[in-house]
């Protein structure tokens, strides 16, 4: 998925579903230095207003995930699989890249540092270095998987729309809204070329499997072929009627796909570029994923469904719907076994292939998710991992558990977990065991505050019934000086 500004016609909530196209106006547009006017089709300057407000958080939460629970604050930008599979990098207009494990969707790094929303992101093809591109109108690289800052390309005069790495790893090709490609070296990120030729915003590209050919799609409705290294214009292919949105090639380098706003689909045979298929689909076409066998693309679009279509004929295969948003990405992971889907709704979907099945798999942040759905987050090996309340934790594994009342009850296996929020009784203990939303302290460490306790046996004392209750003195013992509690605590206190 490459950007949109909040204005783009494929901003939709269920109670304000995508519109049909209109004549144009000049309508809100938000560009790297903040809105600006420009000329716009109607959907557009409907969707303006809506651009400003984040999507309710309790929109669209994934099976297998507590309800509300979220990825990403702000709308999906683009997804990519590790080379090996076992990490899946995302990337969002809240300005970040997170990394997520591959297959139980833990969240392991959260990549900060564009001031701007990210756009792209690209992995290179021997897992060591993540590049993502950004509204503010630079390109970062990042160390994989430890998610160090390695450097900040500038160069382009807008938002930076996509970016594509090269097979061979040693070139990155960026599409920019400022109506250019540039070429950069990897890993360095010198910058090689600045090709020129499209007349509007790029919002696409895409690299040939033997890296011989970059393919770039543009508002001007264009997909342009380009030779590689040199940069060469080769051909440009026209037929779409509105922005073209995304590009697909396939693994043997033969096929091109585009998506567009036009409600289609185009396959091109490369390289020399002749239209064999125009696939139609009801709503605006956003993303595109070609499967590593060729014989699977899929495609998101404005209504919230991903469909399926079989390769290279073009026939409709299926119908995938769960998201509650505009699809924004999607990925499909190298064995072709897994398709990773993002959205407005801020959340990304794990997919089985080829039955498109939707995965009982949660991949969620706490910070991003509302403050009533908590999560558990432990270390095994010196890598931190993040999940929900609830999910399997490896023995052994050193946690700390936050989740708090009306989340899944937190499991964590191990004798090194901390559990903190857990109202309406504080565990402050080392030897903690959360049950649901009780918690039983079995420590001399407990300290529990209330004016509602009933003790009895003081000697050495133990406090048996909380609610409701008053304080029983006993000779030589005071009840909220030994022995002080919360209701629905039990506080066993040894010695």
């Amino acid at each position: 998925m490459k950007s949109k500004e909040p204005p783009d016609p494929l901003v939709g909530t269920q109670a304000d579903p995508p519109r049909q196209e209109a004549p144009e106006v000049y309508a809100v547009e938000r560009g790297r230095s903040g809105w600006k006017l420009s000329r716009r089709d109607l959907l557009t300057a409907a969707a303006a207003a809506a651009a400003a407000v984040v999507l309710p958080r309790s929109a669209g939460a994934a099976a297998g995930c507590p309800a509300g629970s979220l990825a990403h604050t702000y709308w999906l930008g683009s997804l990519a699989f590790s080379p090996d599979g076992r990490m899946l990098a995302s990337g969002a207009w809240d300005n970040s890249v997170k990394l997520w494990s591959q297959p139980g969707g833990a969240l392991l790094n959260t990549l900060a540092g564009h001031w701007n929303i990210v756009c792209s992101v690209a992995i290179r093809p021997d897992g060591s270095l993540l590049a993502s591109g950004s509204g503010d109108a630079t390109i970062k690289l990042w160390s994989l998987p430890a998610g160090a800052l390695l450097a900040t390309l500038t160069g382009h005069a807008d938002d930076v729309t996509s970016v594509a790495i090269s097979p061979d790893g040693s070139l990155l090709a960026s599409a920019s809204y400022d109506t250019t490609v540039k070429l950069w070296s990897l890993p360095g990120g010198a910058l090689v070329k600045t090709l020129s030729g499209h007349t509007q915003k790029v919002r696409a590209v895409a690299i040939s499997p033997d890296g011989s050919l970059l393919a770039s799609a543009s508002d001007d409705q264009t997909v342009k072929l380009w030779s590689l290294p040199g940069g060469a214009l080769l051909k440009t292919l026209t037929g779409h009627s509105f922005y073209v949105w995304s590009l697909a090639i396939s693994p043997d380098g033969r096929l091109l796909a585009s998506g567009s706003w036009d409600k289609t689909i185009k396959l091109w045979s490369l390289p020399d570029g002749a239209l064999l298929h125009t696939l139609t689909d009801t709503a605006l076409v956003s993303p595109l994923a070609i499967s590593p066998d060729g014989r699977l693309l899929v495609s998101g679009n404005s209504a919230y469904a991903i469909k399926m279509w079989s390769l290279p004929d073009g026939a409709l295969l299926q119908t995938l719907t769960g998201h509650t948003g505009t699809l924004d990405a999607l990925a499909i992971s190298p064995d072709g076994s897994l398709l990773a889907s993002g959205a407005d709704d801020q959340t990304i979907k794990l997919w089985s292939l080829p039955d498109g099945k939707l995965l009982p798999v949660c991949l969620m942040d706490p910070v991003a998710s509302p403050s009533s759905q908590g999560g558990t987050t432990y270390t095994v090996g010196g890598t931190s991992y993040t999940v929900p309340c609830g999910s399997p934790v490896p023995p052994g594994a050193v946690c700390t558990c936050n989740c708090v009342p009306g989340g899944t009850p937190c499991s964590c296996v191990s004798n090194a977990c901390s559990c903190q929020s857990y109202s309406p009784c504080t565990c402050v203990s080392n030897t903690c065991t959360c049950v649901s939303n009780t918690c039983t302290c079995v420590s001399n460490t407990c300290s529990c505050v209330s004016n509602t306790c009933s003790c009895q046996s003081y000697s050495p004392c133990t406090c048996v019934s909380y609610s409701p209750c008053s304080c029983v003195t006993n000779t030589g013992c005071s009840c909220n000086t030994v022995c002080s509690c919360v209701p629905v605590c039990t506080c066993n206190l040894v010695g």
